[in-house]
């Protein structure tokens, strides 16, 4: 493109509002940087694109969109033959006139762009609001009065769209998120419950506060890590008193007790019995 054709292009689409462009499959230069002057969505209906955005890697495929920031850098590196995208390119009016950053905002959290994976139905629908978008699109103002209204609105209701989409998709993360860390955390006291039966020590070998990590803990567990970890150690005190021939004061010891007083506290406050009760039955 010529530094002509380029200007020429950037006219358009400030006059235009917004272009729309449909059933792109080729719409790349591999290993082309580029830092483009306009807010533009990409929402791909097949194939793989694997991308630098910001120097970060980003890869999207089917029902994926992503937004191109204006000014930041883009580097499409591979894109699968049979991809197929739309792409909606916003002038500065437009994009400076919506509430873009909401969706930008909440979707960069774990993503370098703001990305979103939609399901098909949810696809389908911006598909939709694609179809408004275009015919409005299509229309002059004098032959659409108050068309940039009209933009706006669709705009707006799509990006709102995007927002909560987005929204859903992070609460079903941190669900995931905490489920993982909840996983690790079971795995650390299996390792680790002899050594230590304190929350900040678990804490500390995930890298977390201890105040987020027993706000974590408790909310996907339904206990307090505290409280998970006396209920393992005392099921292992009632398997050991159950099942070996250990004196009270060895299975304290192998339980990681330093006498068997305050072993005998611990069983007692945690279950209800004393050891020696538990042994026999009672």
């Amino acid at each position: 493109m010529t530094p002509k054709d380029y200007e020429e292009h950037l006219q358009h689409i400030e006059e235009r509002g917004i272009v729309v462009m449909r059933n792109i499959t080729n719409f790349v230069t591999l290993g082309q940087e580029t830092v483009w002057p306009y807010a533009t969505l990409v929402l791909c209906h097949s194939g793989i694109m694997r991308a630098m955005y910001d120097l970060q890697e980003l890869i999207h495929g089917p029902n994926d969109v992503v937004c191109i920031m204006p000014g930041h850098m883009h580097c499409p590196l591979e894109c699968s033959g049979d991809s197929n995208v739309t792409i909606f390119v916003l002038s500065h009016g437009l994009h400076n006139a919506l509430s873009f950053h909401s969706f930008s905002h909440d979707a960069a959290k774990y993503h370098s762009a703001p990305f979103c994976h939609l399901t098909p139905e949810q696809a389908k629908h911006m598909m939709d609001l694609t179809d408004q978008l275009e015919i409005i699109a299509n229309h002059t103002e004098s032959e659409l009065p108050h068309r940039k209204e009209m933009l706006l609105a669709i705009l707006s209701i799509g990006l709102e769209f995007l927002h909560l989409y987005r929204r859903e998709q992070d609460k079903d993360l941190e669900k995931q998120r905490n489920a993982q860390l909840l996983a690790r955390f079971s795995e650390l006291v299996v390792e680790h419950y002899r050594e230590s039966r304190e929350v900040k020590y678990y804490a500390a070998l995930m890298n977390l506060s201890p105040k987020y990590f027993s706000k974590v803990i408790t909310e996907t567990a339904g206990m307090s890590p505290a409280d998970w970890i006396e209920q393992y150690v005392a099921a292992q005190a009632k398997l050991m008193l159950h099942t070996q021939p250990f004196t009270i004061k060895e299975t304290a010891f192998r339980l990681g007790f330093d006498e068997s007083a305050s072993f005998c506290r611990f069983f007692k406050r945690v279950t209800g019995l004393t050891p020696q009760q538990f042994r026999a039955g009672l």
